[in-house]
């Protein structure tokens, strides 16, 4: 008997005939609670949505509102590899197979920098100032034009003459590019950023410090002076600028020690951007292992 009555409690927590209550409230009971639920999470989706509306309105599709990044943009050099686990460059100059894949590359990146490409979407602006195109008020001045890198600037590193950038030669350009960031004003008193190689200091023991001066040899830079120059500063992004080119930088290595392993460094150097701080000793350079073998 006890079992039948407890069976008998179970089914009236459930479903009470004479309450007419399911799971302990009435029709009208479970109608209003729904009621409530239903109007307390439209209310949240409406706060919500109302919330994100009144920051969507803030942002600008152009440009970001905040920006958080270091000081000093980084250096990239190409021809690099794919993925770019390691920045070395080695080949022998007798076995075209293992050099042919840079100039590959390096026609690749600078195809859009082709002066007919350069001539229909970008404009010829004035040398040795910046480019300035600020909004007037609430007048957004978009799209922004962007200035010509033609490719002939990169002279013999231009692969426009010499298919190989020198790589058949043992002399190979390689090609430095500063990373972008919007609003960027890169030198102050009209003297613009350049860039500058040079043997990279390693460590050989527990106190001495040995780098490859010896080898390195002379160098050529494209432009002269391997400059960036003010006029392709400062950028608005990607959005604003949508046919912006990066200013570049070619280094051509003339009479570089071959068999031998030549670790180098390039930086940036300019009036108004700090080279390395704590967070990251290595903003504003770029350092590459170059080795050119040669069978003769």
């Amino acid at each position: 008997m006890a079992k039948d009555g407890e069976k008998s409690e179970w089914k009236e927590c459930v479903w009470n005939p004479r309450t007419r209550e399911f799971l302990g409230r009435t029709a009208s009971s479970w109608g209003l609670i729904i009621l409530f639920y239903i109007v307390f999470y439209l209310f949240l989706a409406g706060l919500f949505a109302l919330t994100m509306y009144i920051m969507l309105q803030t942002l600008d599709d152009h440009k970001p509102t905040w920006q958080d990044r270091l000081s000093t943009p980084g250096l990239v050099i190409r021809p690099h590899h794919e993925p770019q686990e390691t920045n070395d460059i080695i080949y022998t100059i007798q076995k075209t197979e293992s050099w042919d894949k840079f100039p590959q590359k390096l026609d690749e990146f600078l195809s859009s920098y082709n002066d007919s490409i350069q001539a229909q979407k970008n404009h010829e602006c004035t040398p040795e100032q910046y480019f300035l195109q600020e909004d007037s008020g609430e007048v957004k001045n978009n799209p922004k034009r962007s200035c010509q890198f033609n490719r002939t600037i990169l002279e013999e590193c231009s692969g426009l003459q010499d298919r190989s950038y020198g790589y058949q030669e043992g002399k190979p350009c390689i090609i430095i590019k500063l990373n972008r960031v919007i609003g960027m004003l890169p030198g102050k008193d009209g003297q613009p950023p350049s860039v500058t190689c040079g043997a990279k200091k390693y460590k050989v023991g527990k106190d001495e410090w040995r780098d490859d001066s010896d080898k390195i040899g002379e160098m050529l830079y494209f432009p002269s002076n391997g400059t960036f120059d003010l006029m392709y500063y400062p950028y608005y992004g990607k959005k604003a600028q949508v046919n912006y080119s990066q200013p570049l930088v070619a280094v051509k290595f003339l009479n570089i020690t071959v068999n031998q392993d030549v670790n180098i460094e390039c930086k940036i150097n300019s009036n108004n951007i700090p080279i390395g701080n704590e967070r990251d000793k290595f903003a504003g350079r770029v350092s590459f292992r170059l080795r050119i073998n040669s069978d003769k």
